[in-house]
């Protein structure tokens, strides 16, 4: 009986590594096809060619938070923040700053200060940023001034609202999220219509005709929201609305997540042919017990179990042919609503999570290469999406290699 339940055991055990390393093969495969292209070097015969990657194209974006350029963020730890965050990443979200309640709190008062300084900063480093957001119509956030309008004036508030801000900040943000969360409740649709997503549409359009808008929302990854999500893009898609992308936040998760619910989802929404990018990710989420209770400090062995997660997580995304980018939801103790999800301590000493992401994005899934070219003068390459310096006998050349045509040829 103990051999045959020894054997038993042993039998399952192998079974699910089996699963698993097929899990990950998978993956793995699909990163391979979804994320690499082809870079062709043309020279003469035997010359020497050294690749060297320079970005990604995906985008493994994070939050900047209001006090990097309010003056609230102590001088050296907002050095240490810049120089961390251009590392790491390399696109961006504001975390705070064109919330409709940060920029107007007082009725006429709009302070455009924090805004342009993080554009600022984003634009002297070349860090594509999103625009986080024109409206959440949450009820509990719509500001008390806002609420005490009659229906008249609240609609052309919201008016002036969206063609102030996009015609002000024109071509400046890659993209917006247009109405934040609107699955889990929507104060302008309750008090104006339904047609209200529309014309808040058309009226960011009208000040930015080039803008890009997205939808955002969150229990959408875990599942739990994913029915209702669809109905309601496929709803406004129906109703005319310029949907562009769809954001989806990475933070309802506890200590860990389900891979296979998180990977059904993605394939769910993919089937609207929109780009999708994952939007305020944090590692471990809003279910957990960090959250619940502030004072908890991870273990070793946390930390340890954390950085995996992570891992896994930003694996299955990359891995998806319709998802674009991730964004973590904070990467530093000192701004980060869920501390122990950071990368980096108080103090900026690294997690083991910052070393894992670390190995991921600059290592594992970054191309540097050297070789020499054929008798025909040729070299290829398989390389990750993105900028790159080719040199061939000492002379460079800077290319991109993008996702949209596969291939690039580089003469010398």
């Amino acid at each position: 009986m103990k051999l045959i339940t020894f054997l038993t055991i042993t039998n399952l055990l192998i079974f699910q590594l089996s699963s698993v390393t097929a899990q990950i093969t998978e993956i793995d495969q699909s990163i391979a096809a979804n994320r690499k292209g082809e870079i062709t070097i043309k020279s003469k015969p035997n010359a020497k060619v050294s690749v060297e990657q320079i970005s990604h194209e995906f985008w493994f974006g994070c939050a900047i938070p209001n006090s990097f350029v309010d003056g609230s963020m102590p001088e050296n730890d907002k050095k240490q923040f810049e120089e961390k965050f251009l590392k790491n990443f390399n696109s961006a979200v504001t975390e705070n700053a064109v919330k409709w309640p940060s920029m107007e709190r007082q009725k006429g008062q709009v302070d455009y200060s924090v805004v342009d300084g993080i554009l600022n900063w984003t634009k002297a480093n070349n860090i594509p940023l999103r625009a986080h957001n024109l409206f959440w119509g949450i009820p509990q956030f719509v500001q008390p001034w806002v609420k005490e309008m009659p229906d008249k004036e609240l609609e052309q508030t919201l008016k002036n609202r969206a063609e102030t801000v996009t015609a002000r900040y024109k071509g400046q943000f890659v993209e917006y999220d247009l109405n934040n969360e609107m699955v889990h409740g929507n104060y302008y649709e309750d008090r104006l219509g339904a047609d209200i997503t529309k014309k808040m549409a058309e009226w960011a359009q009208s000040g930015d005709p080039e803008i890009k808008l997205y939808l955002n929302d969150y229990d959408i990854l875990t599942g739990v929201k994913l029915p209702e999500y669809m109905a309601q893009i496929r709803m406004f898609l129906k109703q005319g609305v310029p949907v562009a992308g769809i954001g989806v936040q990475g933070h309802l998760h506890a200590e860990t997540f389900d891979r296979g619910q998180l990977k059904n989802a993605l394939d769910s929404l993919a089937k609207f042919k929109l780009p999708i990018r994952v939007t305020e990710f944090n590692m471990p989420g809003q279910r957990s017990k960090y959250y619940n209770d502030r004072n908890l400090v991870m273990t070793p062995e946390e930390e340890e179990i954390k950085a995996k997660e992570m891992v896994d997580y930003y694996k299955i995304c990359f891995a998806h042919p319709a998802v674009e980018g991730i964004l973590m939801w904070g990467f530093w103790e000192g701004a980060n609503w869920i501390k122990p999800s950071s990368l980096f301590k108080k103090d900026w000493t690294p997690t083991p999570a910052a070393i894992a992401y670390q190995n991921l994005i600059l290592k594992e899934w970054w191309t540097s290469e050297k070789g020499k070219t054929n008798s025909k003068g040729e070299l290829s390459v398989p390389a990750f999406y993105g900028k790159y310096k080719v040199t061939v006998n000492g002379k460079t050349k800077e290319i991109d290699l993008t996702r949209s045509a596969g291939k690039v040829v580089v003469k010398f």
